[in-house]
């Protein structure tokens, strides 16, 4: 199997495992809080990681980099769940990470240095255009904690991006790793605003055991997501994002009788669709520059 097959299968099991994961977030979060949450993240994400790799994977190369991109996917990460704790539904909050991809379009102009054609400027406005419908006032995501996701949506592109770049120095181990451990500081630092409704017993092992589990997923994961993307090119990976969607629908609809709003479908569909004609605008643009005489 080439390398880019095997990477797309790779992201497709870490969105599943990401979906799920989310899901155990959501499920726990009444017992447990934000900042609960995180650090049961850090923590049992890092354990799982070193008891699989060991210390020597997990050395930082591009040590500066890879701390920065920890701590801008910590706040995207405190955002989103912050947002399922105050009522948003797994689907309506996927149905805006659905941005992400148009996102990822525009942060390459300055980080990679990329151009933009006319066609994939108006994709990128009628992504935004969709994201309108989805916002609108009397709609199902119309509330200021949409804004917030929305904002939590772009920073988790620029992460996305700064993956593709950690892949060229450092292992998925390591990527992983200080992934896991910058939720630890971040977690104390909420702690003081967003301490645990309830304390945890000895007899909440159910919660423990969701928790624990939602971590080692969450790690596992995102370990997966880093060899993915030293595999296969980003325009490959990123029509996956779409598919945390319908695992949203599911998982909601199943775990939490949530049914997202019709505004928020029509909105994501327009925005998916921006999303994929960009994506197969960057393809031609990439057969056209290698087809080419140097």
């Amino acid at each position: 199997m080439a390398d880019a097959q095997r990477g797309i299968l790779l992201a497709a099991f870490a969105y599943m495992l990401l979906a799920c994961a989310d899901a155990a977030v959501k499920f726990v979060l009444p017992g447990v809080g934000v900042a609960g949450v995180m650090l049961w993240r850090g923590v049992v994400g890092c354990a799982v990681i070193l008891a699989f790799f060991g210390w020597r994977q997990v050395v930082p190369r591009n040590t500066r980099l890879i701390m920065g991109r920890a701590a801008i996917h910590c706040v995207c990460a405190a955002i989103w769940y912050w947002c399922w704790a105050r009522g948003i539904g797994l689907a309506d909050s996927y149905a805006v990470g659905a941005l992400a991809p148009i996102f990822m379009t525009l942060i390459a102009i300055p980080l990679l240095g990329e151009r933009i054609g006319w066609r994939r400027a108006l994709a990128v406005l009628a992504g935004f255009g969709g994201a309108l419908v989805m916002l609108q006032p009397g709609g199902a995501l119309w509330r200021w904690e949409a804004g917030l996701l929305v904002f939590a949506t772009a920073v988790m592109a620029l992460s996305r991006a700064l993956t593709r770049l950690l892949a060229r120095t450092d292992t998925p181990a390591a990527i992983a790793f200080w992934l896991m451990a910058a939720h630890v500081p971040l977690g104390l630092l909420l702690w003081p605003f967003f301490p645990p409704p309830v304390a945890l017993l000895p007899d909440d092992a159910w919660l423990l055991i969701a928790l624990a589990g939602f971590a080692a997923a969450n790690a596992m994961a995102h370990m997966l997501f880093a060899r993915a993307f030293a595999l296969a090119p980003v325009g490959a990976l990123a029509p996956l994002e779409y598919s945390f969607l319908p695992w949203g629908v599911v998982l909601g609809l199943l775990l939490f009788a949530e049914v997202p709003g019709v505004t928020t479908l029509y909105g994501a569909a327009i925005v998916i669709a921006a999303g994929l004609y960009t994506l197969h605008r960057e393809q031609v643009r990439a057969r056209e520059r290698h087809a080419s005489p140097p």
